[in-house]
């Protein structure tokens, strides 16, 4: 390499896949499906909060005036 912008290319063409990979890597970990035990726990709670949410639209929760 003779110049500064050619040692520039060669950093970029190596970090560039590197850097790609790492973001890759962290977006599949962080976006793994959860665990059936975490979906139940989830699917109960919307459960209890819509059934909280239609009795506080009959009057027939604690919270309404």
């Amino acid at each position: 390499m003779d110049s500064p912008s050619g040692a520039f290319w060669s950093i970029i063409t190596i970090a560039g896949p590197l850097l790609l990979g790492a973001v890759l890597l962290w977006a599949l970990l962080r976006n793994r499906k959860a665990a059936p035990r975490d979906d139940a726990r989830t699917e109960e709670a919307t459960r209890e909060l819509y059934d909280e949410e239609d009795r506080a639209h009959r009057g027939e929760g604690d919270n309404v005036p």
